[in-house]
């Protein structure tokens, strides 16, 4: 998937944030690119939420809105049904 100017705009400005913070002292460094990472879940998640309720509202499907959030239909009628975020965490 091609990314849209806005999500190519911010990539680069997460890239030029974490060049900066480059030579800070490595738990400086982590400490900050947590919070970076806490504050774009916190936004994103909040957005997706709230364009899967958008959607839903519409009257798409859950497997429909699934396919477009990249996101499991199971998962979206969880999300849905709590209306919060709560996303299928990776494997670390």
């Amino acid at each position: 998937m091609t990314e849209s100017e806005g999500v190519a705009f911010l990539r680069a400005d997460v890239d030029r944030f974490c060049r900066e913070i480059a030579d800070l002292a490595p738990a400086i460094r982590l400490r900050r690119l947590s919070e970076l990472r806490v504050m774009l879940e916190e936004v994103t998640d909040a957005a997706l939420n709230e364009a899967m309720a958008d959607a839903r509202g519409e009257g798409w499907g859950l497997r429909k809105i699934g396919t477009s959030a990249g996101i499991s239909h199971e998962q979206v009628r969880r999300m849905l049904a709590e209306g919060r975020p709560d996303r299928e965490q990776p494997a670390r």
